[in-house]
């Protein structure tokens, strides 16, 4: 008898294990399974108060595998002010093999207004014609097409690194906002994590170069992204996007977000990230100062772009951004 109560006893346990290491393997199945039924309904109902589309714009219809390029726009808009795009990225995104390229374009690049007629600052597109004239005159400077775009406010991003717990930033130094003419703040080095507050004050400083702060704002949204696809924090994306609000507009369409961010996650870890950032020199022009770009980083900038858009080139030979000495 008691041998038979010892043999249930370890079916028992068998089936308990064998489940149990199921659900360790198959988590981010069994993760995107429970998304999928209690979830998705809400999250495509929020995505739709952040869909605006371009005016005028053919809608692109593609596989959710196919690569896509997506002009980031970071926009420090404080109330009703006119924003302007204080960080522009040209990314493209390539689902299939887990990998994205993000192009930073210094915010006073000197480049035509498409719409305008005239040559300035690239960021005052966002201010004279929203993310159409901004697409429009990214595309004529890089000579390739950009399929969506994506505005972020970074103010209402505070609340969202405050729901996500914080985030981590690579700061070993302290950061100081000395100038009599900003906001004073400090922030304090090494700490594991860093809150809304922490982290708008690392978007915002401003006191050294416009490459450096082009690239902690491609560090902060990467510190972003990170997080929120972290296991324990899926099912907070519904809060997410409801705190994001009117702080974060895209062309694309929520069931494509959502099929596109349940693949990302499926992967094998993490996005691999490879970065670069437009070179060129700072030059007055009457009363403004401008950033030049440098002629052969354009045309190096093509051939990158033509490489990571090509849906035929395979992972092994996707271009790495080439490392340039930082002036």
């Amino acid at each position: 008898m008691k041998k038979n109560k010892y043999k249930k006893w370890g079916i028992a346990l068998a089936i308990i294990a064998i489940v149990g290491l199921s659900g360790f393997i198959f988590r981010k199945q069994l993760a995107v399974l429970a998304f999928d039924m209690f979830l998705s309904g809400h999250v495509e109902e929020s995505f739709d108060k952040s869909y605006k589309p371009i005016e005028g714009k053919e809608e692109i219809i593609r596989k959710v595998t196919e690569p896509f390029s997506v002009l980031l726009l970071g926009v420090d808009q404080r109330g009703k002010e006119i924003g302007r795009s204080d960080t522009i990225i040209y990314s493209v995104v390539r689902p299939q093999d887990n990998k994205v390229l993000l192009l930073s374009i210094p915010r006073d690049t000197y480049t035509e207004i498409i719409g305008k007629g005239f040559e300035t600052k690239l960021n005052h597109a966002y201010a004279y014609g929203g993310a159409k004239m901004s697409m429009e005159s990214v595309d004529n400077l890089l000579k390739h097409k950009v399929d969506h775009y994506a505005t972020i406010n970074f103010e209402g991003l505070k609340d969202v690194v405050n729901a996500l717990d914080g985030v981590k930033l690579p700061i070993t130094k302290a950061i100081v906002n000395k100038d009599p003419d900003h906001e004073k703040f400090r922030i304090e080095p090494n700490k594991p994590i860093y809150d809304g507050q922490e982290a708008l004050y690392f978007v915002r400083y401003r006191e050294d170069s416009d490459m450096n702060r082009t690239m902690r704002h491609r560090i902060f949204l990467n510190a972003v992204m990170q997080r929120t696809i972290e296991m324990d924090k899926i099912g907070r994306i519904p809060e997410l996007i409801e705190i994001m609000g009117e702080n974060f507009t895209t062309d694309m369409r929520p069931k494509y977000m959502i099929d596109l961010a349940k693949t990302i996650f499926m992967n094998d870890g993490m996005p691999s990230i490879s970065s670069y950032m437009l070179h060129g020199d700072g030059k007055m022009i009457g009363n403004g100062w401008y950033y030049m770009v440098k002629d052969e980083d354009l045309d190096y900038i093509k051939t990158l772009l033509d490489n990571w858009l090509d849906p035929k080139t395979s992972k092994e030979n996707l271009m790495e951004p080439r490392q340039v000495k930082e002036d």
